[in-house]
């Protein structure tokens, strides 16, 4: 029993306050399912052995990714052409891997072999300034900018259906099972305010956009003439035509010493020292980008994808033989909060690490309910091609 709840019931059982305590206990409740809603990663068990065998065999699960022999005649700004094809879908238990977690993402597997069609897609997530400039030509509002409604919350008080969003804060802690020691609910927390209502994105035009729920993203991804991506496309991209690499990059974490992505150095998450250059959120493109060209792939912000999330869905998938431009299943399901409605987040954050979770492994997942939204969140969008624009090489 939680402490406040603990409280709860002194207080009732003693004749005091008990309607004030209730209502308390329930605004606190609200606020702690922002943050479970709005996080993609929590601790669980560890389950090494298929680890050990990609390190002694080197992914025998995966085959050789076949890519279509076509290519775009158009050329769209800011995004980058990916061809589609089939490959070996899914993710490795990384736990007994050198820097890979304690995080046995079972929901990752099995491996199974999926075909997309060509799309394209933005070559960076989706920055501040571009968002601005989709709210300044429509007036649209953000989930975190609205109070939260009577109608989500019943039983909550008046005072406390704010506006707000999650935020991460840095605490000292060796006890990494309770998140909602580092992440909280703040009121006025929105992506033109990222840490709370004192701050801003003053500067930061070229820094992706946060604080946006999925509804957010689609919204934007609609206005721009495009769409989020799949969960099959994202990967396909992530992996740049390569097949069972650990990392968008290869399958080496440091590449002759170089850093690849933006994440967490130091003790999670009490300090993180910004080893590979940047502590919290980098700008767009300081990172090498994969081999079709797309940057941040891994790290700097989670990214939302259109499909539902279900632990089982990959179960399923594997009976198709290859599963063609697979769309997620038709609604969500995650043990862990049943009562949640919730879209896949794919390519991990900047508070990533191998203490904790390593979800910038290419091939991992994460989920976010639908309307809760994080100062670690963003997107990038996809765009269809027509059919007069496709030839072969």
């Amino acid at each position: 029993m939680r402490l406040n709840q603990v409280l709860v019931v002194l207080l009732c059982f003693t004749g005091v306050a008990c309607h004030d305590a209730n209502q308390q206990e329930n605004s606190k409740d609200v606020f702690q399912a922002k943050v479970d809603g709005a996080v993609s990663c929590t601790s669980i068990g560890l389950y090494p052995a298929d680890s050990i065998l990609y390190m002694q065999g080197g992914g025998s699960e995966y085959k050789s990714s076949v890519i279509n022999n076509i290519k775009s005649a158009a050329n769209i700004e800011g995004m980058v052409w990916i061809p589609g094809g089939e490959f070996s879908m899914g993710g490795v238990n990384p736990t007994g891997m050198q820097d890979g977690g304690k995080e046995a993402m079972d929901d990752a597997r099995p491996v199974h072999r999926v075909f997309v069609n060509g799309y394209y897609m933005d070559e960076h997530e989706v920055t501040n300034a571009e968002y601005a400039a989709f709210v300044k030509a429509t007036g649209y509002i953000t989930v975190a900018e609205q109070k939260l409604s009577k109608k989500e919350f019943p039983g909550v008080p008046e005072a406390d259906l704010v506006a707000g969003s999650v935020v991460f804060t840095p605490v000292a802690t060796k006890d990494l099972s309770d998140h909602l020691q580092w992440w909280s609910f703040v009121h006025g927390a929105d992506w033109k305010h990222p840490l709370g209502p004192t701050s801003n994105i003053v500067g930061k035009d070229n820094f992706p956009v946060v604080h946006v729920a999925w509804e957010d993203a689609a919204a934007y991804a609609k206005w721009a003439g495009k769409r989020l991506p799949t969960e099959a496309e994202w990967e396909f991209a992530a992996r740049g035509g390569k097949a069972g690499n650990l990392y968008t990059w290869g399958n080496q974490f440091k590449p002759d010493g170089k850093w690849m992505a933006n994440i967490f150095e130091g003790t999670f998450p009490a300090n993180d020292e910004g080893r590979d250059g940047y502590i919290g959120i980098a700008p767009i493109k300081k990172f090498p980008p994969n081999d079709y060209g797309l940057y941040d792939m891994a790290g700097n912000v989670w990214e939302w994808c259109y499909d539902w999330y279900r632990p089982d869905y990959y179960e399923e998938l594997s009976k198709e033989g290859v599963a063609k431009n697979p769309k997620g299943p038709e609604s969500s399901f995650d043990p862990m909060a049943p009562t949640e409605k919730k879209r896949i987040q794919r390519g991990g954050s900047f508070l990533c690490t191998d203490q904790y979770c390593t979800r910038y492994m290419v091939g991992t997942r994460g989920k976010g309910e639908i309307r809760s939204a994080s100062n670690h969140v963003g997107f990038r969008c996809v765009k269809d091609i027509g059919k007069k624009d496709i030839a072969r090489n």
